[in-house]
């Protein structure tokens, strides 16, 4: 950050980075929602010229389509202490634990995120969750292979891993969408399925 001085004296701290502008643009959704989130009042809050955050983001679509996969990564950052998941339940659960907290953090995030962008078929918005989504997938059978405590049985050729994975990201996006806890029914069909 650069130091700018602004109208009499005050000295205030000026974002130069594309992550601090998406720290900003994050802390404007959790303070005042969405229809907050601009070009003039990011840069603003930045204190940098409106110029700046075109130099990072090439119109509003291109900051809140960033804004929104940093809320994303914000949400299922995986923990600091960089542990993996003991096994595939406490893995769910700190997924649902992180969906509490995004829907306190970011209220009405899920929902107006899936209207929004999905409704008016926003393709980088689309590709960028896609991303995310991806990712988390990803993870997701990365901890089911590694769990030992899984059945040997459980899995065969009419039922994968990778099937039995989206079908719990599938029990995921409803409970994001629904913004409902959704919890304990998913840890109850995981263990009947494959423990």
């Amino acid at each position: 950050m650069n130091i700018v001085h602004v109208g009499g004296g005050a000295v205030h701290p000026a974002v130069t980075s594309r992550e601090a502008i998406l720290a900003v643009s994050r802390e404007s959704i959790m303070k005042k929602g969405w229809t907050a989130l601009n070009i003039r009042s990011v840069a603003a809050a930045c204190g940098i010229s409106v110029g700046s955050v075109y130099n990072y983001f090439g119109s509003k679509s291109g900051l809140v389509a960033a804004t929104v996969e940093s809320i994303w990564g914000d949400i299922f950052r995986l923990p600091e202490q960089g542990e993996g998941f003991e096994d595939f339940l406490s893995c769910i659960r700190w997924i649902y634990g992180r969906i509490g907290w995004g829907n306190q953090t970011y209220p009405g995030f899920f929902a107006l995120h899936a209207m929004r962008f999905w409704g008016e078929e926003k393709a980088e918005a689309k590709r960028l969750m896609a991303r995310t989504w991806r990712h988390m997938q990803e993870h997701l059978k990365a901890v089911l292979e590694g769990d030992r405590q899984v059945r040997p049985d459980a899995f065969d050729e009419t039922f994968t891993r990778d099937q039995f994975v989206e079908l719990v990201f599938s029990m995921i996006l409803a409970a994001l969408l629904q913004e409902s806890d959704g919890q304990a029914a998913a840890l109850e069909v995981i263990r009947r399925a494959i423990y």
